[in-house]
C-alpha cells in the first residue's frame, strides 16, 4: 500500500495469539445453543401448520437474534421512461403538486384584511357562487407539452425553462448562424411614435410538428418536406407573426398579419393542436383590442375577444401582454389582461387530426380590487404561473396574488416593495411550492433620476409567507409622462437552477451602474438567500437570462444586452466563457452593429439560440 508518495512493503508475517484453555468448552456451548434455537423454530412451524393457524405471528424484533430478522427494503416507484418529446432538462418529474394542506395563510397575506372585493362572471352573467365544472389541474412541467417544443413564455406552467434539449459545449463559442431583417413598424395609438421590431418580453416559440401535421399546413414546399423540421415563431410589433426554420433562418410560411402591435410572447397549444394564441399590446389596429386565436393549418383567425365591455376597473385598456397557459386535459385557456380581469376560456376545441380545427369558447372573468388600490391602475402585464389549481401573477398595483382557479377566489396576496412586470416562477421543494419574484425601481422616488432598491423574494406559494427577501441598488428615471420613463431593476425573469445548479436561483438586475448603464446577474442560494456568485455587465439589459445544460448536467447561461451583445456564462461559477456582438449583414463588407438593441428574451433549442431586436432583426446563434 502507499502513504502519500511512499510505497510501504506489506508485512507477510502474522501474529498468533495464545490459545485460551476454555476455547473447546466455549465452542461446544455455542454449538448446542444454535442447535436448540434451530430445533425450536422447526417445532414451532410444525405446530402451527397442524393447528391450521392463519393469523400473522408478530414477534418483538428486539428479542430475536439479528441473524433471523429479515428487513424488507421499500421498492421505489419506477421512473417512467422519457418520451420522445419530453424536455430532458426537466426529466424526471420532481413536483408532487400538493395544495391539500392545513398550512394557514399568514396574517399579513390574507385578502380579507385588505378589504378585497371580488366578482365572477360567466358568459357575461355575474354569478355569486362559482365552482368550475371541470377543475383545472396543472402538473409537473415535464408533462406540459405533447410535442417537442417551447410553447409559451418561459416554456411551461411553472415558467421555469426557456430552453429545450441538451446543448453540448465543446469549444465555448457563439456563432451568428443566420439573420432576418424584415420586421417593419406600426404607428402607435398615441400617434407620436412607431412600434418596431421585438421588445420585452418578445420571446420566440419553437415546435417540431409531426410529419402528418406539417404536410397539411400552409408551409412552403421546402419546409413541408423537411423531416424533423423545428419551426420558430416570432410575434412582432409591426403586427405580424413570422415563421422560421430553426437551423437556417429561412421562412417556413407567409407571415400572419394580425394588424396590431404584439409586444408580449404568444403561446402554442401544448396538446400539439395547430393553434396559436396571440395578445395585442396597443389599440392600433382593427376593431378588436384584445386576444386572438389562429389556426396554424391555414393561418386563419378562429376566435378573437375584446374585453373592453366587461365592466373592468381599468376599462379603457384591453392589452394582453401576458403569455397565456393552457390546461389541455380540461380544454381551458388561462389569460390575465391589462384591464385587470383574469380570464379563463372553456375552449370547446374540435380537431379532426387533419385539416379542420375550431373553438367555441365560453368566457369566465374574475375581477378584484383592494380597499387601498386605485381602480384605474388595475391590470396585469406579467404572465400567470400555475401549480395544481393555483395561479400566481403580479398586478400593476404591486400585488403578488395567488388565485384559486377552480373557485375564482383569492387565496392570498402580498404587497411587494415596488411595481413588477416579472412573471412569478414556481419551484417545489419537499412538497411545498415556492414563488420567486423581483421588482422594478419605479415608485420609490419623485420625478427625475434616483437610485432605489430592486427587491427579490422567495415566498411560500401556499401561505404567502416570505421565506427570504433581498435587494440590489438600481437606477431609474421617472419622467413627466410614462412614455419618458426609463426604469431599472428586475425586468428579466429569474432562472430556477436545475441539474448541477439546482441549489441556485438567479436574478438579473438592470441599471446597476447608473441610468442606462450596468447589469448584474446574481445567483442566490435557494435555501438561505445568500449570494453565491455575481456577474457584472457594463451594458444594461431588459432581456431574460436563459439557462441550458449539457448531457452531464453542467449549466450554462446566455443573456443579451441593450447593445446587441450576447454573453455566455458558466452557470456554476458565474464566470464568462465568451461573448459576441450581433451584426446586421454579418460577414459582408456592410456588416454593422450600429443601433442594435436586444430587449426581447431568447430561447435555446438544442444548441441554437434565437432572439429578436428592437430594430427589426431576428438572429439565430449557434452555441458550441
Amino acid at each position: 500500500m502507499s502513504r502519500g508518495d511512499q510505497f510501504i512493503e506489506p508485512d507477510n508475517s502474522y501474529y498468533k495469539p495464545q490459545r485460551d484453555p476454555n476455547e473447546g468448552t466455549m465452542t461446544l456451548v455455542v454449538v448446542i445453543t444454535l442447535l436448540f434455537v434451530i430445533l425450536t423454530g422447526i417445532l414451532a412451524v410444525v405446530y402451527f401448520r397442524k393447528q391450521n393457524v392463519s393469523e400473522t405471528i408478530s414477534t418483538d424484533a428486539s428479542a430475536v437474534p439479528s441473524a433471523y430478522i429479515s428487513v424488507a427494503t421499500p421498492t421505489p416507484s419506477p421512473i417512467p421512461p422519457i418520451t420522445s418529446y419530453q424536455n430532458p432538462i426537466l426529466y424526471p418529474e420532481s413536483a408532487t403538486i400538493n395544495t391539500a394542506t392545513d398550512l394557514p395563510v399568514v396574517s399579513d397575506a390574507q385578502p380579507q384584511a385588505r378589504g378585497i372585493a371580488q366578482q365572477v362572471s360567466v358568459a357575461g352573467q355575474i354569478t355569486e357562487e362559482y365552482t368550475r365544472e371541470q377543475p383545472v389541474w396543472f402538473g409537473d412541467p415535464v408533462y406540459y407539452g405533447s410535442l417537442s417544443g417551447i410553447f409559451t413564455y418561459r416554456g411551461n406552467n411553472f415558467r421555469n425553462c426557456a430552453s429545450y434539449g441538451y446543448t453540448p459545449i465543446t469549444n465555448g463559442h457563439l456563432t451568428q448562424r443566420w439573420e432576418f431583417d424584415g420586421i417593419g413598424s406600426l404607428l402607435a395609438s398615441t400617434m407620436n411614435f412607431e412600434w418596431q421590431g421585438m421588445r420585452w418580453t418578445g420571446q420566440p416559440l419553437a415546435v417540431e410538428w409531426p410529419d402528418s401535421m406539417r404536410t397539411a399546413m400552409n408551409m412552403y414546399d421546402s419546409a413541408r418536406q423537411q423531416m424533423n423540421l423545428v419551426e420558430v415563431i416570432c410575434a412582432a410589433l409591426d403586427g405580424k407573426i413570422y415563421f422560421f426554420n430553426l437551423q437556417t433562418g429561412e421562412m417556413t410560411r407567409d407571415p400572419i398579419d394580425v394588424g396590431c402591435s404584439i409586444k408580449g410572447t404568444p403561446a402554442l397549444d401544448p396538446r400539439g393542436y395547430p393553434l396559436l394564441y396571440v395578445g395585442q399590446t396597443d389599440n392600433n389596429g382593427g376593431n378588436t383590442f384584445g386576444m386572438y386565436i389562429y389556426s396554424l393549418i391555414d393561418g386563419s383567425l378562429v376566435f378573437s375577444y375584446d374585453g373592453s365591455e366587461d365592466g373592468a376597473y381599468r376599462s379603457a385598456w384591453g392589452a394582453f401582454d401576458s403569455s397565456p397557459i393552457i390546461d389541455g386535459n380540461t380544454d381551458t385557456l388561462v389569460w390575465p389582461c391589462e384591464n385587470g380581469i383574469i380570464y379563463t376560456f372553456d375552449l370547446n376545441t374540435v380537431y379532426d387530426g387533419a385539416g379542420a380545427i375550431s373553438v367555441a369558447p365560453v368566457v369566465t372573468g374574475y375581477k378584484y380590487i383592494f380597499s387601498d388600490n386605485t381602480s384605474s391602475h388595475m391590470g396585469v402585464e406579467s404572465s400567470i404561473a400555475t401549480y395544481g389549481g393555483y395561479g400566481y401573477f403580479v398586478d400593476n398595483t404591486m400585488n403578488l396574488c395567488c388565485l384559486d382557479l377552480n373557485s375564482m377566489n383569492m387565496v392570498w396576496t402580498r404587497v411587494l416593495g415596488d411595481d413588477s412586470d416579472v412573471t412569478p416562477v414556481v419551484d417545489e421543494e419537499d412538497g411545498i411550492p415556492y414563488v420567486y419574484i423581483g421588482t422594478e425601481v419605479d415608485n420609490q422616488g419623485g420625478t427625475g433620476q434616483y437610485s432605489g432598491a430592486a427587491y427579490i423574494y422567495k415566498i411560500n406559494g401556499l401561505t404567502g409567507e416570505v421565506v427570504w427577501q433581498s435587494s440590489e441598488p438600481c437606477y431609474t428615471y421617472n419622467g413627466e409622462t410614462s412614455e419618458s420613463d426609463q426604469s431599472g431593476g428586475c425586468f428579466g425573469n429569474p432562472i430556477i437552477g436545475k441539474l448541477n445548479i439546482s441549489n441556485l436561483v438567479i436574478f438579473s438586475f438592470s441599471m446597476t451602474n447608473g441610468l442606462m448603464s450596468g447589469n448584474k446577474l446574481v445567483a442566490y442560494d435557494k435555501d438561505l438567500g445568500t449570494v453565491v456568485w455575481e456577474y457584472n455587465m457594463n451594458i444594461y439589459s431588459y432581456s431574460s437570462p436563459v439557462d441550458f445544460y449539457d448531457e452531464g448536467g453542467n449549466a450554462y447561461i446566455v443573456i443579451c444586452d441593450s447593445f446587441g451583445q450576447v454573453h455566455l456564462i458558466n452557470g456554476k461559477t458565474g464566470e464568462r466563457i465568451t461573448y459576441i456582438q450581433t451584426q446586421v449583414n454579418a460577414g459582408s463588407e456592410n456588416a454593422s452593429s450600429s443601433g442594435l438593441s436586444i430587449e426581447a428574451s431568447p430561447i435555446v433549442y438544442q444548441g441554437m439560440m434565437v432572439v429578436g431586436t428592437t430594430s427589426g432583426n431576428v438572429f439565430g446563434i449557434a452555441i458550441d
